[in-house]
C-alpha cells in the first residue's frame, strides 16, 4: 500500500450528502451521512436572487424540484448559455430565496435511485446557513467534528451577473466562527482564477478540482489554452500548490478505463491495474489527493467491480489516496476501517 499524504486513513466525503439513499443536497440527505460515518458532508453552492447561498447541483432547478409544477412560476422558464452550454429551465438566480423554499426537492436519477422517490414533494432545498447549523448541532451531538466541503458552482459566471460567490460564502463562513486553516473547511472549484483570488483571501483549504476531460470555464473565457490534462501533471500541480492545499480529481485521472469500462491493466498477464503517477506527484507538490466519485450501483461501476464496489475503494486506497467522495458513506466508512485497523496493527 502507498503512505497518503496525512498517513492516516482516508477522509471520507460524503457527495451532497449520503445521496445514494436520499435526494441530494437535502438536510436529511446530510443527516443520513453523518449517522453513516461521514467525515465531511458536501454542498454544491449557487446564489438566489437575492444573494443567498443554497445547496444545487446546477443553478438549473427543473431536474432536482418541482419548479416546473408551479404554474405561478411558468413565466420564469428561459434559456441561458452556463459554462458554455445552452441550458433550458428554471434558474436559481431568477428567484429568492422565499420564492425557492416554497419549492420541494425530488430525486435528480430515479431510474437507478427509485427508492429516494418516496421522498418526492416533501423536502425544501437548504440554505449554507442551514447545512452549518446542522453541522454544527450533529458535531456536538456525537462529539465528533462534522466539516464541511463546499463548492463553488459556476463561479465566472456568477460572477457575470453580479452574485459572485466567494464573498458571502467566506462572511458566512466567519459568521458561524470558522477560522483558519485547520478549521473543518474545505471550499472547492473546477475553475482556476476563483481559487487563486481566495487563496489571498482566506487560509481555509481550497481544492482545485481536475475533470477528466476539458478545461475550465474560465480559461474558455480568457483564451486560456491549458486543459484539465495540463494540470493534472507534475508542472501543473506545482502550480496548483501555489494557491490550493488539494486537488479533487476525477476517478479515471488516476486509474483510466479502457473502452469497454474496463481498468487499464499492465504486465504479461494484465492482472495488476494501471495508476498514473498523479498520487505521487501530487504529494511532491505538497498536496493532498480526494477523488471522485464512488457510487454502488453497476452503473457507475467499472466491469472490474460490478457487485463489488467495496473492491474498488480498496484499490483506490491502496494507491495512497487521502479522501474520496462517495454517495454511500457506510460503505466507504466499513473499508475504511478495515484500512483503519490495519494500519493500527489491530489486524493481521
Amino acid at each position: 500500500m502507498v503512505k497518503n499524504f496525512t498517513g492516516k486513513p482516508p477522509i471520507i466525503i460524503a457527495h451532497r450528502g449520503a445521496s445514494g439513499y436520499r435526494p441530494e443536497h437535502t438536510l436529511v440527505a446530510y443527516e443520513l451521512a453523518i449517522a453513516l460515518g461521514a467525515d465531511y458532508i458536501e454542498p454544491d453552492l449557487v446564489s438566489t436572487k437575492d444573494g443567498v447561498l443554497i445547496a444545487r447541483h446546477e443553478n438549473e432547478i427543473s431536474e432536482t424540484t418541482d419548479v416546473a409544477t408551479h404554474a405561478e412560476f411558468a413565466h420564469r422558464q428561459t434559456t441561458k448559455i452556463i459554462d458554455g452550454e445552452s441550458k433550458t429551465g428554471w434558474f436559481s438566480e431568477d428567484f429568492t430565496l422565499a420564492e425557492l423554499k416554497r419549492l420541494r426537492v425530488k430525486e435528480r436519477i430515479p431510474q437507478l435511485r427509485s427508492q429516494n422517490t418516496a421522498y418526492d414533494g416533501l423536502l425544501e432545498i437548504p440554505t449554507l446557513q442551514e447545512i452549518i447549523d446542522l453541522a454544527k448541532s450533529k458535531s456536538a451531538e456525537i462529539n465528533r467534528a462534522i466539516g464541511i466541503y463546499l463548492e463553488t458552482k459556476h463561479p465566472t459566471y456568477f460572477k457575470s451577473i453580479g452574485l459572485a460567490l466567494e464573498t458571502p460564502l467566506l462572511a458566512t463562513l466567519t459568521a458561524n466562527g470558522y477560522q483558519g486553516a485547520n478549521a473543518p473547511v474545505f471550499i472547492q472549484s473546477f475553475e482556476v482564477s476563483n481559487l487563486q483570488d481566495l487563496s489571498t483571501k482566506t487560509d481555509f483549504p481550497l481544492v482545485q478540482l481536475l475533470n477528466n476531460s476539458g478545461k475550465p470555464d474560465d480559461f474558455v473565457v480568457s483564451g486560456n489554452e491549458r486543459t484539465y490534462a495540463d494540470l493534472a501533471t507534475a508542472s501543473g500541480l506545482k502550480e496548483i500548490a501555489k494557491y490550493a492545499q488539494a486537488v479533487g480529481i476525477h476517478k479515471n485521472l488516476l486509474v483510466p478505463r479502457d473502452s469497454n469500462g474496463k481498468l487499464r491493466r499492465r504486465g504479461a498477464a494484465c492482472r495488476q491495474t494501471l495508476p498514473t503517477s498523479l498520487v505521487t506527484d501530487a504529494h511532491a507538490a505538497g498536496l493532498l489527493v480526494h477523488v471522485w466519485t464512488f457510487r454502488n450501483e453497476d452503473y457507475f461501476l467499472p466491469l472490474d467491480f460490478q457487485g463489488n464496489p467495496q473492491g474498488e475503494y480498496e484499490l483506490f486506497f491502496s494507491l495512497g489516496v487521502d479522501g474520496v467522495f462517495s454517495d454511500y458513506p457506510d460503505t466507504a466508512f466499513a473499508v475504511n476501517e478495515k484500512l483503519r485497523l490495519k494500519l493500527s496493527g489491530l489486524t493481521p
